[in-house]
């Protein structure tokens, strides 16, 4: 394996930097069927509208969309189903009892295809932004490109 080499990014969510305080990320597995996977590979999925939640003691990925396979028969996958994702007893554990505190959730943050060809998901727990912190990183953000347009515009003289 060439150690220079990236997973494939399939999806990513654009919004949970924006909507969230990021405190921990993990990396899972997801469990699909056949004709899950072909979709996934032709980078036909959504997260932005996904969540993660644990139904006893495993963690499930709800609302995330992955197209219908267009050579797929009668045995095609639901888009919409309940997906679960697969890590280890100790990470669950910790993942499960820090998520039960106040004002923390789990978020899936990007979908990619390891150097393996698994899909894997990244998650995240996460706290949620106050409006004062929104605008905060919308200002940040101005002033950034601000200072970048200042040192095109200087750099040209």
């Amino acid at each position: 394996m060439n150690p220079e080499q990236k997973p494939t990014v399939i999806a990513s969510n654009k919004k949970a930097g924006f909507e969230y305080h990021i405190e921990q990320k993990w990396e899972a597995g997801i469990q699909l069927t056949g004709t899950e996977i072909k979709s996934v590979r032709q980078k036909q999925v959504n997260i932005n509208d996904a969540w993660c939640a644990f139904n006893g003691d495993e963690l499930w990925v709800k609302g995330m969309h992955i197209a219908h396979y267009k050579e797929g028969t009668l045995y095609n996958h639901e888009e919409k189903r309940d997906r679960k994702l697969l890590l280890k007893k100790s990470e669950l554990s910790r993942l499960k009892a820090k998520s039960k505190e106040k004002g923390f959730t789990i978020i899936p943050l990007r979908v990619y295809l390891s150097l393996r060809c698994h899909a894997k998901l990244e998650i995240a727990l996460a706290k949620g932004k106050k409006i004062f912190d929104k605008r905060q990183d919308i200002k940040k953000r101005d002033a950034d490109r601000e200072m970048k347009r200042a040192e095109k515009s200087y750099s040209r003289r």
